[in-house]
């Protein structure tokens, strides 16, 4: 394999997100990806666009930055997106005093929202429980991250990136307390400079150099019904927890989702109290769900980063942090992505390549915030991909 400037370990979002935005300010890219594209986090969640009203109470700074994104990416990639609104909807069980908080945090974040009664709520989702009480709109909306990743990919290739599918990085080549390199079964790539954007395996990438990477993966059941049970996307009006969401994803609904960290994002057990508590908990919101079929239940696990955290990782940041290890580790040449959500994927993949491009000497801003995205269909079988629903379908 050939010398690149930057070498880019993962190819979920993240991973593309950073090839395209150094590719269009001219930096020569190869990015090397284990499986397929999207095979981690970014094709096993379950499609939500983020409004960041979900983030507003405990953790606004993740909540502005999704709102922020939100707005770009339908901007930019608009063929990926369907605009569904959100609702967040409060229950007698519910507490009674967090409709006003939220409402009032969205409003401190710059989420625009909307007060309606149960009788308006339930004229927009007539399947929504009579017990409804009252409900917030919010600006969510369902994507479907592959087509997102395929998009993101075919524009840096475009741009000059190279991407490889199917390519395990096996170790890290590190001279003189810098990282120049990476090695894989096909050999090696010469860097000036290596990202590591593996998500929940970033800490394993960052061990080949010897670098410690305090990650927390958690796992993520999903549940799809063979009918669609919403138009917009649905959310318990509580703090965040388990059991809470459901998004609308074509003729389906995706049922989400719990939250368990596990030890090793490659192997982790699936447990059916997971799926059965996302119905209990969700058709208290929709009735109809306790006579639903279901088409299939999938995991992700979820790239989590909280240094020197402890307790349940339901209420961990969903921020990104970007690890310049000559700052923080006293080794050059490597740069590590951690944390982060799909929608805020493209403002991590600016903020890496910022540090990249100073490291380098590269002066040219980014652009990927206001440069459309090319049309996902075709990307799709360039990369022999298929949509989030058909890919965690099991065979």
């Amino acid at each position: 394999m050939n010398a690149t400037r930057v070498a880019i370990v993962g190819g979920g979002v993240t991973g593309v997100g950073v090839a395209r935005d150094l590719a269009r300010r001219g930096v020569d890219v190869t990015l090397l990806e284990r499986g397929e594209l999207a095979a981690g986090a970014s094709g096993a969640m379950h499609g939500l666009l983020h409004s960041g009203a979900r983030y507003a109470v405990d953790d606004p700074e993740s909540a502005r930055s999704c709102i922020a994104e939100n707005l770009t990416l339908r901007e930019i990639a608009p063929d990926c997106i369907e605009d569904t609104g959100g609702l967040f909807v409060s229950l007698p069980d519910d507490p009674d005093e967090y409709l006003d908080t939220l409402t009032a945090a969205c409003a401190d974040c710059d989420i625009p929202t909307e007060r309606l009664t149960s009788a308006e709520a339930r004229e927009r989702e007539p399947r929504l429980a009579a017990e409804i009480e009252t409900a917030l709109a919010v600006p969510d909306g369902a994507i479907d991250p592959v087509r997102l990743v395929a998009a993101t990919a075919t524009d840096a290739e475009r741009n000059g990136a190279t991407i490889h599918q199917q390519t395990t990085v096996t170790d890290l080549v590190v001279e003189d307390d810098t990282v120049v390199g990476v090695e894989t079964a096909d050999g090696t790539v010469r860097a000036d400079h290596v990202v590591n954007a593996a998500g929940a395996w970033a800490d394993g990438v960052a061990e080949l150099a010897g670098v410690d990477i305090e990650m927390r993966a958690s796992r993520g059941a999903m549940c799809v019904t063979t009918d669609r049970y919403a138009d917009a996307v649905l959310n318990r009006c509580r703090p965040k927890s388990s059991g809470d969401i459901v998004v609308p994803s074509g003729g389906h609904s995706v049922l989400g989702t719990t939250d368990v960290t596990v030890d090793d994002p490659d192997e982790f057990p699936k447990a059916q109290w997971e799926t059965d508590l996302l119905f209990e908990e969700l058709t208290p919101v929709v009735p109809a769900l306790a006579d639903a079929d279901t088409s299939h239940t999938y995991w992700g696990v979820r790239p989590l980063y909280e240094p020197q955290a402890t307790g349940e990782s339901v209420g961990f940041s969903r921020d990104y942090s970007v690890l310049d290890h000559a700052d923080c580790d006293g080794l050059a040449g490597l740069t590590s992505a951690v944390g982060g959500k799909l929608t805020t994927h493209r403002a991590m993949a600016e903020s890496v390549s910022d540090v990249v491009c100073a490291r380098l000497g590269v002066e040219r801003e980014s652009d990927t915030a206001t440069a459309p995205l090319p049309e996902p269909d075709a990307a799709m079988r360039e990369y022999g991909l298929s949509g989030l629903l058909s890919r965690t379908r099991p065979e």
